[in-house]
């Protein structure tokens, strides 16, 4: 290994291990690592792309739920129930917990209160896009090293 590719090397492994002792990412990360081998080196990235799909779109919905004239608090829950239900699925608690922060103003407000529901979701989506942009970081990082001739450590960090 060349200075460099030890350089990304060191960079990638200080970066897998920041989200988690952040708290953005959680041992449900941790644990989908753990199923990536040599025979799914993409795995997490797959997981990733669905889910960054999937929670920009219940994102988008929730917002423009929330602009319309009367607001269907019927399916608003249904988005937020599916958006909480899926921050599991890449280990995002602070997402998770940013959808139970909606559903308790949901249950303690008025539904007329449309601006505290217009935080919590700018909450949610600041949420998500910091799971996003440390995955997508840790991603490119996975790339440059693949592209300088270097390996990708499989499996869980080291913490």
């Amino acid at each position: 290994m060349n200075v460099g590719q030890m350089q990304l090397h060191k960079r990638l492994v200080d970066y897998k291990n920041s989200p988690i002792t952040e708290g953005i990412l959680d041992s449900q990360y941790l644990q989908l690592l753990g199923l990536q081998d040599e025979s799914n080196p993409n795995l997490v990235v797959e997981v990733a792309s669905l889910f960054f799909t999937d929670a920009e779109q219940l994102l988008n919905d929730l917002s423009r739920e929330l602009t319309q004239q009367n607001v269907d608090f019927q399916q608003v829950d249904v988005h937020v129930d599916r958006l909480e239900g899926q921050s599991p699925s890449i280990g995002a608690p602070r997402l998770k917990n940013a959808c139970i922060a909606f559903r308790h103003f949901r249950n303690t407000c008025q539904e007329t209160n449309i601006p505290v529901y217009l935080r919590c979701l700018e909450n949610m989506r600041q949420e998500f896009l910091l799971v996003k942009s440390k995955l997508e970081t840790l991603f490119n990082l996975e790339q440059q090293i693949a592209a300088a001739g270097g390996t990708i450590p499989i499996g869980r960090p080291h913490l």
